[in-house]
């Protein structure tokens, strides 16, 4: 059986928390970004999640057309 690898990072080097403490270039916040290394997989997952809508409702998100 073959080992699942675990949920890699979000981040893209642009590091700066806007004034909602939210990584302007991962969408991560900043207590997200510090428990990473502690998450499951699972929990990895919904930040992801989040961090895309997040994203999206603040028109950095670039959809493929």
């Amino acid at each position: 059986m073959q080992q699942e690898l675990p949920v890699a990072s979000p981040c893209v080097q642009v590091c700066a928390l806007d004034e909602a403490d939210v990584c302007i270039g991962c969408q991560r916040t900043a207590d997200e970004i510090t428990r990473w290394g502690l998450m499951q997989d699972d929990e990895r997952r919904a930040v992801l999640q989040r961090c895309r809508q997040r994203a999206e409702a603040s028109g950095s998100f670039l959809r493929a057309p």
